[in-house]
């Protein structure tokens, strides 16, 4: 029997989309003293939450959740910031004698968090206005293709679409001639603060069973008011499809669509389209956080199509809870 030694500082639970973190998280939740630090790009923008798939009212009262609502769908939200948030956080909620319990499917602020980052360059208006000149005239498989000239690591790893992420990269190697690769870093110094055996990742056996579930909740966010979402964000008058807030998986698709259809209401055909789109859209999402999670391999895997799943995700934080793991 291994003897009992100190909890780690945290515990983390990473999977791709529709893996089942958050019903995971919250039965760890309702068992330990835990408050939940969120590891998702998305659900910091306020007014969007059915494409998000942001707690519920009821979720979010039952226990403590951060960096949920934090910015405006206008604001952008670094990884340095998550890092410098999160560090923070962990820091606070360990000193109310609780367990900080990291879940997400933002693999770049996992990464982050646990390799750390240098001091990359700020946003460059400039640079980005030049970049989005350019991607409209090209294309951004055409951008994507440029990334791979001057920085093919990151460019291996991002998809020919990934409007975002191609634009930050091909922005910080123009203002400092590095690759944004570069700016990682794995040991200097830095502190993980997600120790070995710490990190959970729900991973399925079998991708068609992810496939499945993708579709299932993309239907859901239909059915529940996505595209009325995404029109009373494009009301406001101030945002636009270029923001960080608008190419999540999902708004971007929807914004397209209404684009694409010249008014506010989408015909049948539009719906079946928008539909294809959302869930291809999320599927590439999900094949390339899995990518990202291979790249861990401090992570305990545990399948999310197997049927005692959560019972495995249980057991594996109450050892880690125990100090036994």
């Amino acid at each position: 029997m291994t003897a009992p030694h100190a909890p780690p500082a945290c515990i983390a639970l990473a999977g791709p989309t529709a893996s089942g973190k958050s019903a995971a998280s919250l039965a760890i939740a309702a068992r330990w003293p835990v408050e939940i630090i969120s590891v998702d790009s998305a659900l910091v923008y306020r007014g969007m939450d059915i494409g998000t798939a942001k707690p519920t009212a009821a979720e979010l009262a039952a226990v403590p959740h951060h960096l949920i609502d934090i910015r405006d769908p206008l604001q952008a939200y670094s990884a340095a910031e998550f890092v410098a948030d999160a560090r923070r956080l962990m820091d606070d909620i360990r000193g109310r004698g609780r367990m900080p319990l990291l879940v997400g499917g933002t693999m770049l602020y996992f990464k982050a968090l646990m390799e750390g980052l240098d001091d990359m360059p700020r946003a460059d208006a400039a640079v980005r206005a030049e970049l989005d000149l350019q991607a409209r005239e090209r294309g951004w498989p055409a951008m994507h293709a440029e990334l791979a000239h001057v920085d093919p690591a990151t460019a291996a790893r991002l998809a020919p679409n990934d409007a975002q992420r191609i634009q930050r990269a091909l922005e910080v190697h123009r203002v400092s001639g590095r690759p944004i690769s570069s700016f990682q870093r794995s040991d200097r110094g830095h502190v993980n603060p997600v120790p070995t055996g710490a990190l959970i990742s729900l991973e399925p056996d079998e991708r068609r069973w992810l496939h499945e579930r993708i579709a299932q909740r993309f239907d859901a966010m239909l059915a529940a008011g996505l595209i009325d979402e995404v029109r009373r964000l494009r009301a406001r008058g101030d945002l636009n499809p270029d923001l960080p807030s608008m190419r999540c998986v999902g708004y971007r698709q929807v914004w397209e669509a209404l684009d694409q259809a010249g008014t506010n209401d989408l015909s049948p055909a539009d719906l079946r389209r928008l539909r294809d789109q959302g869930i291809f859209a999320t599927r590439q999402l999900a094949k390339r956080q899995i990518t990202w999670l291979r790249s861990m391999p401090d992570r305990v895997i545990v399948p999310c199509d197997a049927a005692d799943a959560l019972p495995r995700v249980m057991n594996r934080v109450c050892r880690l809870m125990e100090g036994t793991a």
